[in-house]
């Protein structure tokens, strides 16, 4: 991201059908992976809950979560509609009970 933080973030938490398989965990992180060639993604980061200790603001019951940086809304829209996440979808979709994502923009 070369030192700047660019304006929209896109965060996506998956949770596998089978959370206790290791193929099926690394199936969904090779899948994320391919997302970050896409031209218009500033930076990413890959990521599965840390142990940190339980506290009732802590949700690790995902498997995966994939944060992405954009410029801005339309740079998030070209992604969303590539040719590479569209494939992504296709590819991974049977692996996870459910898919949360939070968008949001930078605040001044």
């Amino acid at each position: 991201m070369n030192g700047t933080i660019s304006n929209l973030s896109h965060h996506v938490y998956f949770w596998l059908k089978n959370p206790e398989s290791k193929d099926d965990l690394a199936k969904l992180i090779a899948g994320v992976k391919t997302l970050n060639t896409i031209e218009t993604i500033k930076g990413f980061h890959i990521a599965t809950p840390a142990a940190t200790e339980e506290r009732g603001v802590i949700d690790s019951s995902y498997s995966v979560s994939w944060l992405a940086f954009f410029d801005n809304e339309a740079d998030e829209h070209i992604y969303q509609t590539h040719p590479t996440h569209l494939k992504f979808v296709a590819d991974c979709e049977s692996l996870w009970s459910k898919v949360t994502v939070y968008d949001s923009v930078k605040a001044l």
